[in-house]
Formats: structure tokens, sequence, C-alpha cells
């Protein structure tokens, strides 16, 4: 009798309770209100009875966060994602990652440089994100007219500059294909997360950790260029025209990010959507992420 008492309590206390969820928006958009991650915050919680999910603030207001997306390292804001998520108790049985457009890089590099310091991150899943840098920013979401224009010469002439790559965060994954070796030497941040300098085998290490890493391409994506780095394809290099996969990339064959072992061990997950950047259904959400990644006993 007392067996089963106690295999009750372990399995209320363990199994029932929701793994929680951790949300990183993306560029032009905030962590909370109702038009950004605030509603799918909500989504979430209405589809995963009592799921507690943290939809990520960087900074002391949604204007903040607004603006770090722009103009703040991911870097700093990587490391300060990791400090929150460290202190925050409800995640500390460990918890899934989900990240928007930029926040699917800004995520991964959570993953890769402080997944060792944190509670297990199960699965990480990321929508439309650039995994491989853009070469190409024909929106710029919040940013428009000749703001949008200015950001654009400077990322098509100055992104690799010292002073561009610390004030405006999407320079720092600006992948330019046709100068491959200054892209290398002036990335500070994605070309260090690719391990395309150096070997770093914590970053290894930590996303092989991950049960599941899911990466969600939107087919009609008007945003994204070339749409192929939302699954970590690009390029091939020294043009800008022709695509290559991952698994053609040195990247995969050479495995610098330990990919190819996931790959083998089905841990890559490779989805699409038909439509435009980040545009997909409640109901398609339901069926393919939370029924098997989010929620599985459903």
């Amino acid at each position: 009798m007392k067996f089963w008492i106690i295999s009750i309590f372990i399995y209320k206390l363990v199994i029932a309770d929701p793994v929680p969820i951790v949300l990183w928006h993306g560029m032009g958009d905030t962590c909370c209100v109702s038009v950004s991650l605030g509603s799918f915050k909500l989504f979430l919680e209405k589809n995963i009875p009592g799921v507690y999910v943290n939809s990520l603030r960087v900074g002391n207001n949604t204007i903040e966060d607004l603006e770090n997306g722009y103009f703040m390292s991911p870097n700093q804001q990587i490391e300060y994602v990791c400090n929150l998520l460290a202190s925050d108790l409800k995640l500390r049985n460990g918890f899934n990652a989900i990240g928007f457009s930029q926040g699917s890089q800004f995520l991964r590099g959570v993953v890769q440089r402080c997944g060792h310091q944190l509670p297990p991150i199960k699965n990480l899943i990321t929508l439309g994100g650039q995994h491989q840098g853009v070469y190409g920013l024909p929106h710029c979401g919040a940013l428009q007219h000749e703001s949008c224009d200015y950001v654009r010469k400077l990322l098509n002439y100055a992104a690799y500059y010292k002073w561009v790559q610390k004030a405006l965060v999407q320079a720092t994954y600006w992948h330019d294909p046709l100068d491959e070796e200054t892209y290398k030497k002036g990335s500070q941040f994605l070309a260090d997360i690719n391990n395309e300098r150096v070997i770093n085998k914590t970053y290894i290490n930590n996303l092989n950790k991950l049960e599941h890493f899911v990466m969600i391409k939107f087919d009609g994506d008007s945003i994204v260029q070339p749409r192929g780095t939302e699954w970590f394809g690009f390029y091939k290099p020294g043009q800008a025209k022709v695509m290559q996969s991952l698994q053609e990339s040195a990247l995969y064959v050479k495995d610098r990010l330990g990919l190819k072992k996931m790959d083998k061990a089905g841990k890559l997950v490779f989805l699409s959507q038909p439509g435009d950047h980040l545009r997909f259904s409640q109901d398609w959400f339901i069926k393919n992420i939370i029924n098997v990644y989010l929620d599985p006993k459903k």
C-alpha cells in the first residue's frame, strides 16, 4: 500500500506537471504585449494547462526589450538571459525552448554557451531562425523608410566594422558568402556559435544534450534571405545564387558543431510551412509541436 502511495506522489511531483517553456521573440517584437509574444504565451497556457511559460524580456520594460533586439549585442543578451534562466526556480527541473526568428539563434547561443550551467534544456524549437545567418534584409520589422534603408546600407558595406558589430544586432549574424574569410574574422556572434573559427567542445557537448533540435522553415518567407538558413542551409561559398543544404556544408561534413552526430541520432527535425515569415495555424502548431514535443501526454 505504501508503495502505491509513494508512486502516486512521485507521479504527481515529477510527471503530472507540464515541462516549462521559455520563449525568445524576434526582431521588432517584444516579450509580453498582446500583439507580440504575449498572445502566444496565452495560447500555450490555454493548450497546455498548468504550464509555466517564461517569455524573455531583455531589459527593464517592453520598450527596452524591443530596442535591445536591434542595438544590444547578442553576446550581452545571451549572458543576460543565461543569468535570468539560472535564477528562475520554476525551471529547476528542466524546460523546453522556443525561438522566433532571430530569437532562434540567440536561444541556440544560450544552449551552447551556458547549457551546462542550467537545468536540462529538453527540446529547442526554432521558427524562421537564421542559423547560418542572412545575406539580405528586405524588411526591417519595426524600422521603416529612411532608417530601414540606412540599416541595409550598413550591412551591405560595413557589416564587419567593429563599431557596426557593436551597434547593430543584425550585423552580428550577417553572413557574406562572397567573402567568407572576412565574415569569419569580423562576425562577433554567428561565426563563434557556429564554431567557424575554433572548435569549442562545450558548444558541441551542450547542443548534443538536447532531446530534439526542431527547425521550422517558412517556404514563402519574404523576410529571411536565404530561406534555407532556417534549416541551417546557406549559399555555397563564393557566390549568392546556388544554395546548399546543411548536409552538404563543411559545417556538417566536418561536424564542427556536432550536427551530423545529432542527425544520425534522429535529434534533428526539419519541418516546414508554406506561408510567409512566422505564419502558421494554431491547429498545425498543436498537432506538430505541442502534442509531440511540449505536451506529449496528449
